[in-house]
């Protein structure tokens, strides 16, 4: 990759950034369209996000993505945010406008409707409940998506009670908290089942629960990706139903922002899945 005066500039920031899959799957867009772009790993520390942010015009920049720890505390650095990512409390992709403006968007939402659509593509929302385990930041992308597509029922499990109401408060919509000690019997009927949190994630202990009284043929979905097949998946496949990795969310969400600072449309594919994942890293 050669840098020139014309090449357009995007990158991912995020405390730490090596691990970041971002670079190379923004790469394998870059070079399959031929385009002069470069997507760059920024390593910036929460205390100096403000200022790198407010750097991205001077520096050329078009845009950037937000990763771990910056995704809520970009808000007040921004000019001006979409309604998902109000709805979010938080942004994951930055657009510098042509007047050096900072323009923020929350794509997480997109990208897990679409992982879930294209995983299990006879899903419809408003077939049955939905259950979510989990109640942080992933949460509320994943209920905003699912409150949006239409499902008549989201139930919110999470192991502190009190988040998972403070989420359903604050989002409002067909929500319903559900007390950790009740999880097994919040699957009830379910058509979905969405794991947002870490358990079952390498190096995490698994998520224990029984999916008997789940829906014939529900969706069961891990939003983590590290291992591509969790504990939970293989259970849920074992069982009959639909199992939907986390990567396709990733790959997904990423789409509106290379669309928007490098003008072209992209597509997730069984060979992007497959570059993508042929690198450690996360």
């Amino acid at each position: 990759m050669t840098v020139t005066g014309h090449t357009t500039r995007a990158g991912v920031m995020g405390w730490p950034v090596a691990h970041s899959r971002s670079p190379r799957l923004h790469g394998y867009w870059l070079a399959l369209h031929g385009i002069d772009g470069a997507y760059l790993p920024l390593a910036v520390a929460p205390d100096d996000l403000a200022d790198a942010l407010g750097a991205l015009p001077e520096r050329g920049f078009a845009g950037v993505n937000l990763t771990v720890p910056h995704k809520e505390a970009a808000l007040a650095s921004l000019d001006t945010l979409s309604e998902t990512a109000r709805r979010i409390g938080a942004v994951n992709t930055v657009t510098v406008g042509t007047d050096g403006t900072l323009a923020g968007d929350n794509t997480d939402a997109f990208g897990f409707i679409e992982n879930i659509r294209a995983g299990a593509p006879t899903w419809s929302a408003a077939a049955g409940p939905a259950v979510m385990i989990g109640a942080g930041g992933a949460a509320r992308a994943v209920a905003v998506a699912l409150i949006d597509a239409g499902v008549p029922e989201l139930r919110v499990v999470n192991r502190t009670r009190a988040r998972a109401e403070t989420l359903v408060a604050e989002l409002g919509g067909p929500l319903a908290a559900v007390d950790w000690a009740d999880r097994h019997g919040a699957l009830d009927g379910a058509t979905l089942l969405v794991n947002t949190t870490t358990l079952g994630m390498t190096g995490a202990p698994p998520l224990e629960l029984d999916l008997g009284a789940l829906g014939p043929g529900a969706v069961v979905n891990d939003i983590v990706y590290a291992p591509l097949e969790t504990p939970l998946l293989t259970v849920a496949r074992r069982a009959g139903h639909v199992a939907v990795d986390g990567l396709g969310m990733l790959l997904h969400q990423a789409r509106p922002g290379f669309a928007a600072w490098f003008g072209v449309e992209p597509e997730v594919t069984a060979e992007l899945r497959a570059f993508v994942l042929d690198e450690p890293g996360g």
